[in-house]
Parts: C-alpha cells; sequence; structure tokens
C-alpha cells in the first residue's frame, strides 16, 4: 500500500457500494486499484498521464473518475459514509455554511462547448442492483455552454470558480456546489442546504434538515431568513451594519432585530476547518479540469477522504 492509498478498512466500507459493471462491456477493472489512482492524483495534481504505473493505466483512471463524476458515483459513497456516520451518532448537525474561491490553471480553460452525453438510465447497463443504486440518483452533468457554464468565471482573484458548502460541526463537508468565481455567496445557500442529503441506513427518509445554521455576513438578507424561518431551522447570522441603520432609521416599523448567539456563531470557524481541509489536496486547492462536473467530482473525492478518515 502506498502513501494515501485506501487501507483494508476504508475499502471495506466503500467496497459494497461500488457498481458492479460499466455499461458496456462486462466487468470493471480493479476498482481499489483505480481509486488509489484517483486519490493520488487528487492529492497531489499530477497529470493524468504521469500516474505511476502501479495504478494501471492513466487513462482508465481518468476515464473511472469522469464517468462517476457524470453519474453521481462519487456523490453516491459520499452520502454513503455519511450514513455510516449518522446511523451511530456521529454527525453533529450544528452545520456552518461558506465558500472558498480556487484558482482555475491555464489548462482548466478551453473545455468543449458541446453538452456532455445523457447518461444511461437508472438500472440499465449490466451488475446494476437497486441496492447499490439507492443512495442517490444519477444525474446528467451539467456544463456544455462555455466558461460559465463549466463553473470558470472572473473573480478579483482572476480566473477562478468558487466551491460553496456546508460543513457539520465536526468539520466534514456535507453538501458542495460549484460555481464561477464571481457569483455571490447568499445567491448559493438554498442550493447548499437543499443538497444536504443523509440517508438512513435502514427504514426512514433521509435527512435533510441541520438542528442549527451559522453564517457570515454574506448570507445576511431576507431571503435567506426568510428560508431557514420556512424550514424552522434556528439560525445565527450576524446583521450588517447598513441594515442595522436602515431598521434603526425606520423606528417601530422597523421590527425587531434579528437574534443572534454569539456562542453559537463562535463555532462558525468549522467550514473554515472543512474548507482547508478541502485544500490539502493540490487538484482541489487548483482547479485543473476543464468540465465542471469533473471538478466537482475531484472535490467530492476529497470530501469522501475526509469522511473516510476523520
Amino acid at each position: 500500500m502506498g502513501r494515501g492509498d485506501l487501507t483494508d478498512a476504508e475499502w471495506e466500507r466503500l467496497r459494497p457500494f461500488l457498481p458492479v459493471g460499466n455499461r458496456r462491456c462486462g466487468r470493471w477493472r480493479d476498482h481499489r486499484q483505480v481509486i488509489d489512482g484517483i486519490l493520488h492524483r487528487v492529492r497531489t495534481g499530477a497529470h493524468w498521464r504521469d500516474l505511476p504505473e502501479r495504478f494501471g493505466p492513466w487513462k482508465t483512471v481518468y476515464e473511472r473518475h469522469r464517468l462517476w463524476s457524470a453519474d453521481g458515483t462519487w456523490e453516491r459513497l459520499l452520502q454513503a459514509v455519511q450514513a455510516e456516520a449518522d446511523a451511530v451518532g456521529d454527525i453533529d448537525w450544528a452545520v456552518s455554511v461558506d465558500s472558498t474561491i480556487v484558482r482555475a490553471h491555464q489548462h482548466a480553460a478551453g473545455a468543449r462547448t458541446d453538452p456532455p452525453p445523457a447518461l444511461a438510465p437508472k438500472g440499465a447497463g449490466p451488475g446494476r442492483t437497486p441496492e447499490r443504486e439507492a443512495v442517490a440518483e444519477p444525474r446528467c452533468p451539467p456544463g456544455g455552454g462555455g466558461a460559465g457554464g463549466e463553473g470558470l468565471g472572473r473573480s478579483r482573484g482572476g480566473f477562478t470558480s468558487k466551491i460553496h458548502l456546508s460543513a457539520d460541526g465536526r468539520c466534514r463537508p456535507l453538501s458542495l456546489v460549484l460555481t464561477a468565481g464571481q457569483r455571490a455567496d447568499c445567491t448559493q445557500f438554498e442550493p447548499v442546504l437543499e443538497k444536504i442529503r443523509v440517508p438512513r441506513t435502514g427504514p426512514g427518509r433521509p435527512r435533510k434538515k441541520p438542528d442549527s445554521v451559522a453564517c457570515d455576513k454574506a448570507y445576511s438578507n431576507g431571503p435567506c431568513r426568510n428560508y431557514l424561518r420556512r424550514r424552522g431551522i434556528r439560525h445565527t447570522i450576524p446583521e450588517k451594519a447598513d441594515s442595522q441603520a436602515v431598521r434603526l432609521r425606520k423606528g417601530a416599523r422597523g421590527g425587531r432585530p434579528p437574534g443572534f448567539d454569539e456562542d453559537r456563531y463562535k463555532k462558525r470557524n468549522t467550514v473554515e476547518r472543512a474548507i482547508n481541509k478541502l485544500k490539502h489536496a493540490r487538484a482541489v486547492a487548483t482547479r485543473y479540469d476543464k468540465r465542471g462536473y469533473v471538478y466537482l467530482g475531484t472535490v467530492t473525492a476529497a470530501a469522501l477522504v475526509i469522511w473516510l478518515r476523520s
């Protein structure tokens, strides 16, 4: 076993949820060898062609990562590990939300403008069982509309992407959303929280509602607060100075100030620490992938490692 490869215990946690057939011709090449190659590239940011020979043909490793990023396999694996943690009460549902800018390498530019091909419907192909499809639905990857469609844009940092995420109280990512670098944080607040989906290991609906949410001033606006009230989620978001001034100027018509728990807000650093853990992976800290769905798969694979090893 090389440095950063899956341990036997980690492999046994993932093995039951891996697809058996490749939808085209028979069985996959050894999953463990290929996953180790993917994780090596995620950790080091190396060129796919420069993968060590012990991981097998580089193109096999890349194609497996691309397909699993497109059909939601990485997301299913992440949700499966989260479900195991939730079953033993290991998830702290005091959730924090934030985003981080990622500088895009020049190799991330120049993606094809045609949309990616549609994926096979659920249950298609050999070796696919309902048990292994029960964690998350397959999805067609977004993108195919130029840089904007691939989550690339221009911000003060230059050619960038932005990762929006939620994290539990133990600094582990719960959900991930990718946008262009100039997108405002508050525009992705609802998609990030809506994407939280931790299945049950037994009967019952997946858990989607956190106990509480903490955010910084970027999310201090009416739509975000109304969304949380509508879902009945306790929240701690500081009020902006200009919003406070407007409310005070209106007097009684301005309403009461929003509640703010200072002790709860001190724990918002958990999402910052989760971002720090994600960016230990060099292929996450700098975006090299041209397609947005492939880069989101890279970030999800890095989050999966955090959950496996936390």
